[in-house]
């Protein structure tokens, strides 16, 4: 195959579609969507663009800009080349890039243009940890304990821009749906660290995973999840019930909590089945949501 036929704009799109990693779409555009909505209780321009944004241009930065640095190591790493991320062909890599920054500039110009001062600053953030979970010279996703609290900010700060962005009233209540999603989001990236233990250790990338081990990392997860849990027993009614949806995550890690580093890499099986797990959990929130919407309506 023949260098132009190899970048052509159809090979172009599958590899950033893939790298766009399409499976976690709804985890970060849902968490805007219902947050802006359920403030708001309106559909509007701003609902709509926001959710396009969080949905694809967001995720095309946050995971296009991690495969591109993390060239080397997905190079090792026998799990990568499907719902687990792309290898990147290195003439993809510019265009990744380029393709991340112009598709997301659009939707944040209207964004800004409608939104508030404290709406911008915490969409910048939002946008910081994106780059810089990956991209040097911070390289976040390299310092242990920061990488898995950067991961977690890509997946809660949708929603505290969604409620900021709308103008919600902060509650304790609210505050502590928030803190739940963020220990959600620490204990996700913990467990998922620990497959790539060798990977990492391979390419000399350090992570929550290789610095504290295996077996340590699972154990912090189950605990992270728990305390996510115990946290949405402090919600607004009928959020208390979303404590059980942690009961699945916590099923799925047990049986790694005395892995191995040797044998991290078997933690992939139930990593798969969290991707799957997402859904469920998805649904069961979006059920409780809409409970909350008619009892406060």
């Amino acid at each position: 195959m023949n260098a132009s036929a190899a970048l052509s704009p159809g090979r172009v799109l599958r590899e950033l579609f893939v790298s766009s990693r399409p499976v976690s779409w709804i985890n970060t555009a849902f968490p805007f969507a219902a947050a802006y909505l359920l403030t708001t209780r309106t559909v509007d321009a701003p609902l709509i663009i926001g959710i396009l944004f969080f949905l694809v241009p967001y995720n095309l930065a946050m995971y296009g800009v991690n495969d591109v640095f993390d060239y080397e190591s997905d190079l090792r790493n026998p799990r990568k080349g499907g719902t687990h991320g792309a290898v990147l062909d290195k003439r993809m890599h510019a265009v990744t890039l380029w393709a991340a920054a112009l598709s997301c500039l659009p939707f944040v110009a209207h964004l800004v243009i409608v939104g508030s001062p404290l709406s911008w600053l915490v969409l910048a953030l939002s946008l910081f940890f994106v780059v810089f979970y990956s991209a040097p010279p911070l390289r976040l996703k390299e310092r242990p304990f920061a990488d898995s609290m950067t991961s977690s900010i890509h997946f809660f700060s949708p929603a505290v821009y969604g409620l900021v962005l709308a103008g919600a009233a902060w509650t304790p209540a609210l505050v502590f749906v928030l803190v739940a999603f963020a220990l959600w989001g620490i204990a996700s990236h913990a467990f998922g660290a620990v497959q790539d233990v060798e990977a990492d250790r391979a390419a000399d990338i350090s992570s929550i995973a290789t610095d504290r081990g295996a077996r340590w990392t699972v154990r912090f997860a189950l605990v992270a999840y728990l305390l996510a849990g115990v946290a949405m027993l402090f919600t607004a009614w009928p959020g208390p019930l979303a404590a059980v949806l942690v009961i699945p995550y916590l099923v799925v890690c047990w049986p790694y909590r005395n892995v191995t580093d040797a044998d991290s890499d078997s933690a992939t099986a139930g990593w798969n089945r969290f991707l799957w797990l997402n859904q469920i959990a998805g649904f069961g929130t979006t059920m409780l949501l809409i409970w909350w919407w008619f009892l406060t309506a």
